[in-house]
Order: structure tokens, then sequence, then C-alpha cells
């Protein structure tokens, strides 16, 4: 089994003024991404070739209100965008549910150009309370991953600051390549990145 970072998740008001000021502020380009069904919220794409940042926002208050990751975006929308998540990618889920107590929900996302994006993701509720990270296993073909999307950045993410209970966030983390956990307040510390 191996875990790497896949996405950051930054949770804002409007996915398209954020994408406009990271586009600023760093350079980043962004591109659409597609809405989550069930949970009102739609996002915004940085892809930084084999990980992503997932800019994400409420578009349906109603639908919204009635999902946990909905009413959690709501809640921690932020500008200009902040790091809230962070997702592990896996190439074993079951194994990852299986150590840590975990239930796999198979998930899907229509893209702007037609294509239906699988995946199944795991932990997710656990880490919207405790701030630890969630898990995610693709079911699609490797150019298709969000952090492909064309045209792309040069850069990469190349660590991320996870601070918490540290005991806690070693064994959900396993070794993942690029994390580093600290103790303090459970949350994101930082993202580093390096240039492509």
């Amino acid at each position: 089994m191996s875990l790497e970072i896949d996405h950051v998740v930054f949770c804002v008001h409007d996915v398209d003024l954020a994408g406009v000021h990271l586009a600023h502020q760093y350079g980043f380009v962004s591109h659409p991404g597609g809405r989550h069904p069930d949970h009102g919220t739609a996002n915004r794409i940085v892809p930084l070739g084999e990980s992503y940042l997932e800019l994400v926002a409420v578009v349906d208050t109603a639908e919204a209100a009635q999902s946990l990751f909905g009413t959690w975006v709501r809640e921690h929308a932020s500008d200009p965008p902040t790091a809230h998540a962070v997702c592990l990618r896996t190439n074993d889920l079951d194994e990852v549910c299986a150590r840590l107590g975990l239930h796999p929900v198979a998930m899907t996302r229509e893209t702007p150009h037609g294509v239906t994006l699988r995946w199944r993701l795991a932990g997710l509720e656990q880490a919207l309370q405790d701030q630890v990270p969630f898990f995610v296993e693709w079911d699609i073909p490797g150019d298709a991953h969000p952090g492909r999307m064309k045209p792309g950045n040069r850069a990469r993410i190349d660590e991320l600051v996870l601070t918490g209970d540290v005991d806690r966030l070693q064994a959900w983390t396993a070794g993942a390549q690029g994390v580093i956990v600290e103790a303090g307040e459970p949350g994101i510390d930082w993202v580093g990145f390096a240039a492509g």
C-alpha cells in the first residue's frame, strides 16, 4: 500500500473569485471542476501534476444544508483561500479502511467536458470533524486525474505540515510521502510548493 498527497481542499465563498486570487497572487492556473451531487457544492481545480488544489464552494444552500460536507464547506469558507483539509491517495483503500475502521463510499462527478470521474472515498466524516486526512482511491485512467488537467502548473506540492495529536496523525498518515506531523492545534499548518 502507498499513501501520498492527492489534493488539498480550500473552502471558499466563490470558486471563480478564488481562482482569480490564486492566479494573481501565485501564478496558479485553475480550471472549472464540476458539481458534487447531493452536497450542494462545486469545485475548481488547480492542477499540480500528481496532486492538485481543490477550491470548493456552496452553490446550492438548500442542498448543502442537508449534507455534512456542504455544511462544513459553508462554515469554513474564507477569503483569501485557506487550506482546510488534505486527501491522501492510496492504491489499497480497503487496507486503509481495515486499519482505521473506516467504510469506503463510491462517488462520481461529471466534468464540464462530460467525462465521468469515479473514485472511492473514506474517512471524510472524521476529517471534517477531527481535522485528520481523508483517503481516495481513483478508478480512472491516469491521464484523467484532476492534477493532470491542461494547461497545468509547473509547481508541485513539496510537503504539507499537519498539526494536532501526533500519535493519531502518525497512525492516520502511516508515513505518507511529503506529510509532516507536529504537535499543535488541529489543522494544516502550511503547504509548501516546489518549482517543477
